[in-house]
C-alpha cells in the first residue's frame, strides 16, 4: 500500500467511507470527497508534530500501543449498529492533539469545498482519525519502524512529493487571519466541484 489514494480505494478504505456515510446519512460520493481530502491535511499534521524529537516518540508510543492496527481488523463490526461512544471520543482527542487551534478552521474548510456541513465534516474526521493511526501503526510494525526518523520518512511517503507537503503544512500553519487559509485551502482542498483537484490531483489523481 503505497500512499493515501491506494487506502481509500482499499476494500478498508471503501468500509471507512460506507461505514462513514451511512453514520452521517451523507452520500458516499461526498463522504469519498472529504475523506480523500482530510486524510492529507491529518497526514501532513501528524508530520509536523512528529519532527520534534517529543513529537515523534508520543506518535511512535500512540502506535504501539492503543493505535497498533487492531481497529482494523473488525471495520465492519466497527460500523455496524453504530460507531462506539469510545471511538468518536478516541478521534476527538487525536485530532485535539494533531491539529490544536486549527481544528475548527481545517473542518470548516472542508466543509465548504465539499458543501457538507460542518457537524457531519467533524463526525467524519472523528471516525477517521483512529483508523488512520491503526493504518499507521500496522505500517510501523510491517517495515519495524521503530524511531523518528522511521515514522517521519513512512509519513512523507504516504503524502506524497515535497511539493504536496510543503502546500498541506502551510495550510496548516496559517496564521488563522481568514484570508490565507482560504488562499492556502483553495490550494490545498481545491479544484473541480465534488472532486479533489488542486494538491491533491497529485496524491488521487490517475
Amino acid at each position: 500500500m503505497s500512499g493515501l489514494l491506494d487506502l481509500l480505494s482499499s476494500p478498508m478504505g471503501q468500509q471507512l467511507i460506507s461505514g462513514a456515510a451511512s453514520q452521517t446519512g451523507q452520500s458516499t460520493d461526498q463522504t469519498g470527497s472529504v475523506l480523500s481530502m482530510a486524510l492529507p491535511v491529518l497526514m501532513g499534521a501528524m508530520k509536523k508534530n512528529a519532527a520534534t524529537p517529543e513529537g515523534a516518540q508520543g506518535l511512535m508510543n500512540a502506535l504501539s500501543s492503543k493505535h497498533d492496527g487492531s481497529i482494523l481488523d473488525n471495520l465492519g463490526g466497527l460500523f455496524n449498529g453504530g460507531v462506539d461512544e469510545s471511538v468518536m471520543n478516541d478521534g476527538a482527542g487525536i485530532l485535539g492533539h494533531v491539529l490544536g487551534g486549527k481544528q475548527a478552521q481545517v473542518e470548516s474548510a472542508l466543509s465548504a469545498k465539499s458543501g457538507m456541513d460542518a457537524g457531519s465534516v467533524s463526525s467524519i474526521l472523528k471516525m477517521a482519525a483512529p483508523i488512520l493511526l491503526g493504518f499507521l501503526g500496522k505500517q510501523t510494525q510491517q517495515q519495524n519502524i521503530s524511531d523518528s526518523n522511521g515514522i517521519g520518512n513512512l509519513l512523507g511517503s504516504l503524502m506524497g512529493g515535497n511539493q504536496e507537503q510543503s502546500l498541506i503544512e502551510s495550510f496548516l500553519d496559517s496564521d488563522g487571519d481568514g484570508s490565507i487559509l482560504d488562499d492556502v485551502a483553495s490550494m490545498a482542498l481545491g479544484g473541480k466541484k465534488g472532486g479533489i483537484g488542486g494538491l491533491l490531483g497529485g496524491l488521487f489523481g490517475k
